[in-house]
């Protein structure tokens, strides 16, 4: 049951990740830009006394955005893999190949996109969000005990 769960929700990243790759420049742009303004709405009220660049702001939250999908997808993937009886090193060099494979395609992807590039930047960053996100799992395992445990539940 949990094995088929995680292997669903990873299917469902991917797809959320697709989805959001697939929308043309203009309506991603948007998307970015209503994030950028809340953050710095509230950056307003809690530090009215700083200054923001709203564009370096607004690339900062496309570049996060990146980060974050990719950590949670490795947290993911790998969480799939360790649940269907894959080691914990193994697990994290597949899971990180998943991951840096999809990201790739996820950019390739993008080329055909209106306003949208593939860009290595994007790939580098989703692969550092990947092994962010293994090496945050591999932690919290760690810290549950549930490494030590050799059943895969």
């Amino acid at each position: 049951m949990y094995k088929s769960l995680s292997w669903i929700a990873v299917i469902f990243w991917m797809a959320l990740i697709f989805y959001l790759s697939h929308q043309p420049a203009a309506i991603s742009n948007e998307l970015s830009s209503g994030i950028t303004k809340m953050i710095v709405n509230t950056l307003d009220k809690l530090a009215s006394q700083f200054q923001f660049n709203i564009e370096d702001l607004h690339h900062i939250v496309r570049k996060n955005a990146h980060f974050f999908a990719y950590l949670t997808l490795g947290i993911l993937v790998l969480n799939g893999l360790r649940r269907s009886g894959v080691n914990a090193k193994q697990g994290a060099g597949v899971a990180l190949l998943i991951c840096i494979l999809y990201a790739i395609t996820d950019e390739v992807h993008q080329l055909y996109i209106p306003g949208r590039s593939g860009e290595v930047r994007d790939v580098l960053i989703d692969s550092a969000g990947t092994s962010i996100g293994i090496i945050i799992y591999f932690i919290v395992s760690r810290l549950t005990g549930w490494l030590k445990d050799k059943r895969t539940i």
